[in-house]
């Protein structure tokens, strides 16, 4: 009987080689990534935010949206383990409960989920705010506790570093490997010493994300695999490149010039898809504080 998924991925994790994941969001980018060979695929929220409803990375999609993205993939990378964005869980340890249930039931291998408080933003995005350290151990607790199987790989993530710095981003990660996340990631890392400092103090098989363009440097996976990395996501590699040729084959379409709309970093990309015009809503009906 072969391995699920959740196993497969559990075995590849022990054995110590690096994991490299990139982004799938779509049919053709899954079964690009299963018949190039990659050993898992990860499922991007700014992926399916993007390709498949034209929105960016600011935590507009519902937990409904990407259950069955998730369903999709994990059909078209048969074998193939899928590790799975979660966001925030879609809201309070209810919500985060029935979205494990849909993820397993989805067929993925991995959720992952956030401290960030909802609605969430682009890791590579300035503005987030996160949850206490107590609300998200809890959540924690609570997506352990719903599995059903106990293969399935929880990854958690903390997005502390760009908001209270490193050290607390250390120190979160710890307190979420201590309350048994499988897998812990510390987002958006600023430099190859805080890349070298989290894997040198963060008691857990470790994740890394290299979003190009991002505020983490691009760290060779050799060098990734030496400092003991277990995964590194590559999220916005298919999707950049996918985005870049159609922006390129539609402007030559129209006769314009495709390097006044080729866009620089996760911000400029975000706002082909609107992202300025949704932080205007934002703002328009932000609720004061202490209201």
């Amino acid at each position: 009987m072969p391995d699920s998924p959740a196993r497969t991925l559990r075995r590849l994790i022990a054995q110590g080689d690096l994991i490299v994941a990139p982004g799938v969001f779509d049919g053709i980018s899954a079964a690009l990534v299963a018949r190039t060979g990659f050993a898992a695929g990860y499922l991007t929220g700014a992926g399916v935010a993007a390709s498949g409803f034209g929105l960016p990375d600011i935590g507009l999609l519902t937990q409904t949206e990407m259950a069955e993205r998730a369903r999709v993939l994990a059909a078209a990378l048969p074998g193939t383990p899928l590790i799975a964005d979660a966001d925030t869980g879609y809201g309070a340890p209810l919500n985060v409960i029935r979205t494990v249930r849909e993820y397993e039931a989805a067929g993925v291998a991995a959720i992952q989920l956030e401290d960030q408080a909802f609605p969430k933003r682009c890791g590579h995005l300035p503005g987030k705010e996160l949850v206490s350290e107590e609300e998200f151990v809890v959540k924690l607790s609570a997506a352990l506790d719903a599995r059903t199987d106990p293969e399935l790989v929880v990854i958690a993530r903390t997005d502390a570093r760009a908001v209270l710095g490193i050290d607390a981003a250390i120190a979160r990660a710890n307190r979420y490997a201590a309350a048994g996340a499988d897998v812990i990631f510390v987002e958006a890392p600023e430099s190859v010493e805080e890349i070298e400092r989290i894997a040198a103090e963060v008691t857990a098989p470790l994740l890394i994300n290299m979003v190009q363009g991002g505020l983490t440097p691009d760290v060779p996976a050799g060098r990734l695999q030496e400092l003991g990395y277990r995964i590194a996501i590559h999220p916005s590699a298919p999707l950049a490149s996918g985005a870049l040729a159609m922006l390129v084959a539609l402007a030559k379409l129209a006769g314009k010039d495709p390097a006044g709309l080729t866009p620089q970093g996760p911000a400029g990309f975000f706002n082909l898809l609107g992202l300025a015009e949704w932080s205007v809503l934002g703002d328009r009906f932000t609720v004061p504080e202490g209201a």
